[in-house]
């Protein structure tokens, strides 16, 4: 029967223009010496369907004419950043410490076996000091978590302690919203997500204790992975805390004569992605040397869909209080050639008049990035440092197996070893 409709034949020139010329290649290695036959036929083998060459062609069109009819949205973009064109400014390069903190990801520890869907709390920092440590699940009892980070006279004994303490409450559910209480907790009101929100806590907490409880030897530039913005906190909390921060930062230049900075670097950024394009066709940090620009909060609240992400204390006078927002948004280039990625940098409100000899620091770090160039050395050492992998992540299993065996029974045991033994055939057969 031959091919109709969608399912017409296909030329190696079709193949070609559509696929390009490894298609061709491909084709030739699974069916050496066959002709190409219509694409279409393969959906009836479990394969794949393709649109034809005219499909192809209508789809186009119809792509130019709505491209066509959006380009409007394109000019009203371009219209708002073409002001930040002569706010560009150069990045000169300039020497610091600089140290990042940074927790495991819970998402890459690949457990294969995990009845307890238990989360290692993991945070270490640039130099491989770990700062937290912690295993919770999501059956864990929130109220005797929170007693946890106090000792039995009631002093912080963890970093997050120290933090609820400086910030007046006693109890997880009463620093955050998205904990639960232990109510809440024994009748399965709440989802299992809390652990995340628990994890982040505890890097914010990390972070707000190397910042407030230590001693700095050398002007020292702290990166935080991420924007200098939370909704984690219940109220005022986080702005709170950001502003015993910043106490803590000119406590050291009085004392100590050294300044410290703090900034945040995130990997993408809404704001980000609705103006690249319309940057990129008005030439905004095109210049062939490294250089940032300030974004207007106007800019922010135009692309958030909840406008207190991007609101700050000086921008809301007489207006709702500030609760999510502690640093001024940059897009800041560290490579020197135009192509080279653009970074979303939140640098802390009080110190954003700095910007200049902030970012000097992070470009001195940002240089020496490997394997990601132009990219803070600190933050790809902190997350090295961080890592549960290879034999961290077999040694985790390891202990996850022992702790179950010892709540067995003797004579059960066996059947948790000879569970061990048995593997996952899938996964040898398929990863």
């Amino acid at each position: 029967m031959g091919p109709s409709g969608t399912e017409r034949a296909w030329s190696r020139r079709d193949l070609r223009s559509v696929f390009g010329r490894s298609a061709v290649t491909w084709w030739r290695n699974v069916a050496p010496g066959a002709d190409i036959q219509h694409l279409g036929c393969l959906g009836h083998l479990g394969a794949w369907r393709v649109l034809d060459t005219d499909s192809l062609s209508r789809l186009r069109e119809a792509i130019r004419r709505r491209a066509e009819a959006d380009r409007t949205v394109l000019d009203e973009l371009r219209e708002e950043v073409r002001p930040l064109a002569a706010q560009v400014q150069e990045i000169k390069s300039r020497s610091a410490t600089a140290v990042s903190v940074v927790a495991a990801d819970g998402g890459n520890n690949r457990l294969e076996f995990d009845p307890y869907l238990m989360q290692v709390i993991r945070i270490v920092d640039s130099y491989g000091r770990l700062l937290v440590f912690d295993v919770i699940s999501t059956s864990t009892d929130t109220r005797e978590l929170s007693e946890a980070q106090f000792d039995s006279a009631g002093n912080p004994r963890t970093a997050l302690g120290h933090l609820m303490k400086d910030l007046g409450v006693g109890y997880l559910h009463e620093l955050s919203p998205m904990i639960p209480d232990s109510r809440r907790r024994r009748e399965r009101e709440a989802g299992p997500s809390w652990v995340q929100v628990y994890r982040d806590l505890c890097e914010w907490a990390a972070l707000y204790h190397e910042l407030t409880r230590t001693s700095f030897a050398t002007d020292t530039l702290v990166v935080r992975d991420g924007l200098l913005r939370s909704k984690l906190f219940t109220r005022e909390l986080f702005v709170t805390m950001c502003h015993r921060i910043e106490e803590a930062i000119e406590r050291v230049y009085r004392e100590d004569r050294r300044r410290v900075f703090l900034v945040g670097l995130a990997k993408r950024s809404k704001v980000l992605t609705r103006y690249q394009l319309a940057m990129a066709i008005e030439g905004i940090l095109a210049g062939d040397y490294p250089c940032f620009v300030r974004v207007p909060r106007e800019l922010e609240m135009k692309a958030f869909v909840w406008p207190e992400w991007a609101m700050s204390e000086a921008a809301t006078e007489g207006s709702e209080v500030p609760k999510f927002v502690a640093g001024v948004l940059h897009f800041v280039r560290f490579g020197r050639s135009p192509h080279d990625q653009v970074w979303p940098v939140d640098i802390l409100e009080s110190q954003a008049d700095a910007a200049p000899v902030i970012l000097g620091y992070l470009l001195a770090d940002a240089r020496e990035g490997f394997p990601v160039p132009n990219y803070p050395r600190c933050l790809q050492k902190a997350h090295e440092q961080a890592a549960l992998t290879g034999l961290d992540i077999a040694m985790l299993q390891d202990a996850i197996f022992e702790g179950i065996r010892d709540t067995l029974p003797e004579r059960r045991r066996t059947v948790l070893d000879s569970f061990r033994l048995k593997g996952d055939g899938a996964a040898l057969r398929y990863e």
